[in-house]
């Protein structure tokens, strides 16, 4: 993974960051009783551990720990493999999904600095080495909770379409653009809009671009 190279303006050095450590702390303390209610609903209809916890690469590359509400069983084919995600995913883990409750612990993640609420989500550790040099960008600023490819399509959107939408962020972090993706996702959850991609449940698996030179096309983006 390449080194940070991004160019922080004002609002990042500065306030971002204060920003959302402020914003997570009330979060937890408003949404503690909903947290907790999940958190037994989750222990008796899926059992434990009621956290899912996975290795994601963040700010650099760097690895850290995401935490989400489980949505998926553990059930196992006769070789001891996990069954496919379609059939482990129940279905209270697709209204948890479909709701964003699952990735209330997220909050966590945003106090200890590894997550922002705005910025590109934080995928798998394995994509890492997939990604070409206009796609690794989306690492040059801390991952989010939610994002600008979030509330423009989110799992309905191609893979290269979801990386162009996030090195655009990059290049367009502002504090007016960051609140209008919190107030759009807050819109999106609601509706319930783009938590499944065309052929899925679930996203597919990113297995590359084909053509390692394409780069995105500024036109066909706006920023909120």
């Amino acid at each position: 993974m390449t080194a940070n190279v991004h160019k922080q303006n004002i609002y990042e050095k500065y306030i971002k960051r204060p920003q959302d450590f402020c914003c997570a702390a009330l979060a937890m303390i408003f949404l503690s009783p909903l947290m907790l209610l999940v958190a037994v609903l989750v222990h008796i209809k899926l059992g434990s551990p009621v956290i899912f916890k996975q290795k994601r690469p963040g700010l650099g590359g760097e690895i850290f720990v995401l935490y989400k509400f489980r949505t998926m069983t553990d059930d196992r084919d006769e070789n001891g493999e996990l069954l496919p995600d379609g059939v482990r995913l129940t279905k209270f883990g697709r209204l948890l999904r479909s709701t964003s409750l699952d990735e209330l612990p997220e909050l966590w993640n945003i106090l200890n600095g590894t997550l922002s609420i705005v910025g590109p989500r934080p995928l798998l550790e394995q994509y890492i080495p997939l990604y070409n040099n206009h796609q690794a960008r989306r690492h040059e600023v801390r991952p989010g909770l939610t994002g600008y490819a979030q509330v423009h399509g989110r799992n309905a959107l191609t893979w290269e379409d979801k990386f162009d939408k996030d090195v655009y962020y990059v290049d367009h972090i502002s504090f007016w653009g960051d609140w209008k993706i919190i107030f759009q996702t807050v819109g999106s959850v609601l509706k319930r809009e783009g938590i499944n991609s065309e052929t899925s449940e679930t996203m597919e698996e990113f297995k590359g671009t084909a053509d390692t030179s394409i780069h995105m096309n500024h036109s066909s983006l706006k920023f909120p």
